[in-house]
Parts: C-alpha cells; structure tokens; sequence
C-alpha cells in the first residue's frame, strides 16, 4: 500500500469519469442545477474522494471501506445517467458513452476491492 492515490489506475479513471459528467451534465435545464446535475456531479466526485480517502487510511480495512463507498457512488452515477436519457437530458450515444466508462471502472474498482479483501 505504498503507492499514492495518484498511482491507482481507479482513482485516474475516476477522474476522468468526474471531467466526462461535468461536461455531459453542462447542458441540463437550468432547473435541474439543483437535481440531476448537482447529484450527479456530486456522485462523480465522490468516486476518486472516496479512492484518494480510503488510501490514506491506515489500515486494509478502512481502504476497502473506502472503495466500497466509491463503487456505491458509481452505481448511482449510472443509475442517475439512465434517468438523464430517460429524461431526454442525454443522448443515448451521450448515455453508452458515459457507462462504458463506469463498466470498465467499476471492473478496476472490483479488482482493488477484491485485493483490499484477500490481502493479509
């Protein structure tokens, strides 16, 4: 667990994943500012707190914890992304863009999780 937060392909990704919302929720109706856009931007952002958080803890435990919280932010993320397009707010273009990138974090994320788990 020497590695920084900044090392950790999740919390790249996951970064990423934060810049892909903000730009994909830019244009929501004004009066969703302080619905979808603001809870899902706040999810997004979640994700690589979360990741960052949970490495500077002491202790495999908390790590874990951490991520879990993480994967709990990304599956609201999709969730709140399906009610977007649903919503016509999202394209599905806009829509399968945005969860190919949450599928594959949420593998790299599973994979952390699993290695915070088994490790001693």
């Amino acid at each position: 667990m020497g590695e920084s937060y900044r090392d950790l392909i999740a919390w790249r990704k996951a970064m990423d994943l934060v810049t892909d919302i903000y730009r994909a929720t830019q244009a929501f109706p004004r009066d969703e500012l302080y619905g979808l856009t603001n809870q899902l931007r706040r999810a997004a952002v979640s994700v690589p707190s979360n990741i960052a958080e949970g490495q500077a803890r002491f202790s495999r435990k908390e790590f874990h914890h951490f991520l879990s919280h993480a994967r709990g932010s990304l599956v609201e993320i999709e969730t709140q992304v399906m009610i977007a397009q649903n919503l016509g707010y999202l394209s599905p273009n806009q829509t399968q863009f945005v969860l190919a990138k949450t599928a594959e974090l949420g593998k790299v994320l599973n994979g952390l999780i699993a290695s915070t788990k088994t490790a001693a």
